[in-house]
């Protein structure tokens, strides 16, 4: 049986029983989201994935992409490959460098 955490995310169909699931476990899910591909699934159960955003320097009137990498969570009742793209959301930090929980896989 799955919780509802809250957002419009497609649940697993899997059961898992991991404490840090939000959808199995006790895991609470709040403030940020954002969409990020995956570098690197080498760690056990941690990826680290990539974040793209836009920033402007208002000096020269333009936009330059600017990357940034997070460390989040993977629970066992989801798969992640890397090059895989996934929608994250921010948690309780897990570890030092761990807040952030993958909640979908997207396509």
């Amino acid at each position: 049986m799955s919780r509802d955490i809250g957002l419009k995310v497609k649940e697993p169909t899997r059961e898992c029983t991991d404490k840090h699931c939000p959808f199995h476990g006790t895991l609470a899910v709040r403030g940020k989201l954002f969409d990020g591909k995956v570098t690197g699934n080498k760690a056990r159960q941690t990826i680290t994935l990539q974040k793209e955003s836009p920033t402007y320097y208002n000096k020269f009137k333009r936009y330059a992409r600017s990357k940034s990498t997070i460390h989040a969570h993977v629970p066992e009742c989801i798969d992640v490959e890397s090059g895989d793209y996934v929608r994250t959301a921010e948690c309780r930090p897990i570890s030092k460098s761990v807040s952030f929980v993958v909640v979908e896989v997207r396509t």
